[in-house]
């Protein structure tokens, strides 16, 4: 079968990193990834099942990690070589479509008893990442048992699978695991906060924009505010339910006059009462810093990598800094699937599915994501129904 393959090795890693840095998505040409035919993943016992994607979506952390300038926390909980693609729709044997949950929890694994996260049904906080039968791999995508989404096969528990329903296209439907993300990002902003006020969205590429829907679907803020760079994706935030959308240099003067605030420096005095970063970087984390009020909650949506960050504000304003990593279940007992798929079906969200790529494009693929904003796009995904066709794997 075809596959993209990361290795371990650091010469092609920091090969990309250079690269990266100087064209975003570069990092694919030099780097550790390469188009691969190899033998399909072996299911790890009788009750997992193979997965043969048809799209595979392409986020900020595979563009992080294909660039070389994904954070070395990971590595012990990778295996190498990995196939990345955790945003998959794809069909089973019986031709039924299904949409993976990519997160490998302590059923997967055959940790028994589980873990006190996964007991309860969250898996997005599972403890034995590393531990089981499987290798170390925190999510589909980044296990080297696995394999990943962006291949012609990959093997799931039956656990990590949705089925979709027919009323939903497969653009629609590759869309569900990172409109989980940002609903989990959002109601964990609105649990810790109570949902009122000012809430401030940092960011409008996927996670920013879907992360605007999702407060709009499921928290009840008074007021959203959206930074956004590109023309498309201000026209898209507001469609999505933003009540004011700026530029990112405009965006402290917004929050001020939104909270009636006072300005000391680059600082303000009050500020919003919820901002959800959705980019990740040094300069995203300390703007996010300043325009939080007193006492004021900072979520850490967009995955960072290492920081350089004064966080004095953070100190004297006694401000919270948290996180919202993938998925589970939420604090109103809701899986974030489930409203996941509620809130793609609701704002018709498969319209963010730009352009698509077979895997023999996976260069042009990977820097077309990388530049997404610039170049008036949203997702970008692998495209292998075609290739699924061409490929018949024994059964």
């Amino acid at each position: 079968m075809k596959a993209l393959r990361f290795e371990r090795s650091l010469p092609r890693v920091a090969a990309a990193r250079v690269a990266g840095s100087v064209l975003p998505g570069k990092g694919a040409a030099v780097g550790p990834l390469s188009l691969e035919d190899v033998d399909p993943p072996e299911r790890p016992s009788d009750d997992w099942v193979r997965v043969r994607p048809r799209l595979a979506g392409i986020c900020g952390s595979d563009i992080a990690t294909v660039d070389g300038a994904a954070s070395r926390y990971f590595e012990p909980i990778v295996s190498f070589p990995f196939t990345p693609g955790h945003e998959v729709v794809g069909e089973l044997d019986d031709g039924s479509r299904v949409v993976l949950e990519a997160v490998l929890g302590c059923v997967p694994r055959n940790v028994d008893p589980p873990c006190p996260a996964c007991a309860r049904g969250d898996v997005g906080r599972c403890e034995r990442v590393a531990f089981g039968d499987l290798e170390p791999g925190l999510q589909t995508g980044y296990c080297k048992d696995t394999g990943g989404g962006w291949a012609t096969a990959l093997v799931a528990h039956p656990s990590q699978l949705h089925p979709v329903p027919e009323d939903l296209s497969d653009e629609a439907a590759v869309m569900i695991e990172p409109a989980a993300c940002a609903v989990h990002a959002a109601l964990r902003a609105w649990s810790d906060n109570g949902g009122a006020g000012v809430h401030v969205v940092v960011g409008a590429g996927t996670l920013g924009l879907l992360t605007v829907a999702a407060l709009r679907a499921h928290a009840s803020p008074e007021r959203v505010i959206c930074a956004a760079k590109h023309p498309h994706q201000r026209r898209l935030a507001t469609e999505l339910g933003a009540d004011v959308v700026v530029e990112p240099g405009e965006l402290t003067r917004a929050v001020r006059r939104a909270t009636r605030s006072l300005v000391i420096g680059d600082q303000l005095t009050g500020g919003a009462d919820v901002v959800i970063d959705c980019v990740g970087s040094s300069d995203s984390i300390a703007q996010s810093l300043a325009i939080v009020r007193p006492r004021g909650h900072v979520v850490l949506c967009g995955m960072p990598a290492t920081v350089t960050l004064d966080l004095t504000p953070l100190w004297h304003r006694e401000v919270q800094l948290s996180a919202a990593y993938a998925y589970g279940l939420e604090r109103n007992g809701e899986r974030t699937f489930d409203l996941a798929f509620d809130l793609v079906r609701r704002y018709d969200l498969g319209r963010l599915v730009t352009a698509t790529y077979p895997l023999a494009r996976y260069e042009d693929a990977l820097e077309h994501a990388a530049d997404a904003g610039r170049r008036g796009a949203v997702k970008i995904a692998f495209d292998l129904r075609e290739e699924k066709e061409r490929e018949r794997l024994p059964a």
